[in-house]
């Protein structure tokens, strides 16, 4: 994973940019991951495009791991307490903030919301701020 390869980035980044594009041409709807699934669990019969959609993310990764292999283990060092605690704010943090921030960046961005234009920014100012702080201040970083 330290290994920039760029034409797998490339592909990757167009095939998303191109999903996008179709799912906003062919639905009118943003393919914002974090309200698609916030909608299949509060509304159920909302939508089967939803279950389909989630179910595409996941049998995408399953091909991508059968043709080129499972990826290198990643060990996370942390408690299960602190995995739940991250993964609620990140989540409360994506209905606070409208979308998530791969919804913001891709397809916000392209349709030049001014709302992903502030956002995107402000995530990514917020995680090179986290890095620093976890990196260089003693005691915080592990």
């Amino acid at each position: 994973m330290t290994e920039f390869t760029p034409l797998p980035a490339l592909a990757g980044g167009v095939l998303i940019g191109l999903s996008g594009a179709l799912m906003l041409l062919g639905m009118g709807r943003i393919a914002g991951v974090s309200g698609i699934i916030g909608s299949a669990i509060r509304e159920p019969g909302a939508g089967a495009w939803r279950w389909c959609f989630l179910a595409g993310l996941m049998l995408g990764a399953a091909v991508y791991v059968m043709s080129a292999g499972a990826p290198v283990v990643v060990t996370i060092d942390a408690s299960t307490a602190t995995l739940v605690v991250g993964g609620l704010l990140v989540g409360i943090g994506t209905r606070m903030g409208g979308g998530c921030t791969s919804g913001h960046g891709v397809c916000g961005l392209s349709r030049l919301s001014l709302r992903s234009l502030v956002a995107v920014p402000v995530f990514m100012l917020s995680a090179g701020v986290v890095v620093f702080v976890v990196r260089h201040v003693p005691g915080v970083g592990g």
